[in-house]
């Protein structure tokens, strides 16, 4: 038992108060360990015997976890008489949650944000702090660089589909979006920090006048993911009418991961390079500070 609870130590153990089935939380562990390359495309996984011990459930649980994995995930493959393993490829967009959980079990944390609203950037890091305050992680430092697009400014995108629409109330609905979203994060960061729960927390604001098409993650300076954004038609609520804009979509962006160690490590420490420069070419002579919060 010793040598696979060990070796699986990082699958975690089932927590008896989710409101998720046992299949549910193993499928979850497995699938974030496939998504932060713990497990590579092609590799064997666990067996269920040992998934049986390393949970302490059923065989029949971790048959239905791996159905979850392989007819909805679609990220293993399981065939008769072999250990299933990681789907070679899963045709999936990389999913950048995961990434920024297993950030935050190190003692600094750094992350550079650029993008449109910082929604994003507000959905990925709230449960880690949420973590932090309950004293589930405990890194030391979180310095966030967050730099967005100045909906005060005259913009190309967001824009009214009718072009006899007032331009500048799209722009100024996302302005509040985005004020509301970023104020938020540096009110988190800032509260862990007075109450003693991370050593030093900052947060940075900068804005600038280019429109939003992409949005680029990096973290600790070794990992970038990168995505546009698809512009997209829909109706949204503006002085109380339903006004059709084109739209850059962050939710509808599928993310591309570079990495500057692995098996790729050459070509992903060349995009992660080039990301760093860029985004600091832009912080330091185009962009502006925001004070926030």
């Amino acid at each position: 038992m010793e040598d696979y609870t060990d070796e699986y130590d990082y699958l975690g153990k089932l927590d008896p108060d989710s409101t998720d089935s046992s299949s549910v939380q193993i499928a979850n562990r497995i699938k974030a360990a496939i998504l932060t390359g713990k497990f590579a495309p092609g590799e064997t996984l666990p067996s269920n015997q040992k998934l049986q011990q390393r949970f302490g459930v059923a065989r029949e649980t971790v048959k239905s976890a791996f159905k979850i994995l392989t007819d909805k995930e679609k990220l293993v493959v399981t065939q008769q008489g072999r250990l299933p393993r990681v789907r070679v490829k899963t045709h999936r967009s990389v999913e950048l949650r995961p990434h920024v959980e297993a950030l935050f079990k190190d003692d600094h944390v750094a992350i550079d944000f650029a993008g449109f609203s910082g929604e994003t950037l507000k959905g990925v890091v709230s449960e880690p702090l949420d973590r932090i305050r309950l004293g589930e992680l405990t890194p030391q430092d979180v310095k966030l660089r967050v730099m967005v697009s100045d909906m005060r400014m005259p913009m190309a995108l967001p824009t009214p589909v009718d072009p006899s629409y007032d331009a500048e109330a799209v722009t100024s609905r996302m302005a509040r979006i985005t004020d509301r979203a970023l104020e938020s994060i540096v009110n988190d960061v800032h509260e862990l920090e007075e109450l003693g729960l991370i050593n030093t927390g900052s947060v940075e604001v900068r804005m600038h006048g280019i429109a939003p098409v992409f949005k680029l993650f990096i973290l600790n300076d070794s990992e970038v993911f990168f995505g546009f954004y698809p512009i997209v038609q829909h109706a949204v609520p503006i002085n109380g009418d339903r006004v059709e804009i084109f739209d850059p979509m962050g939710k509808d962006a599928s993310l591309f991961h570079f990495s500057s160690t692995g098996e790729e490590s050459e070509q992903g420490s060349m995009f992660v390079d080039s990301a760093r420069a860029w985004f600091d070419s832009v912080w330091v002579n185009v962009a502006t500070p925001r004070s926030l919060g």
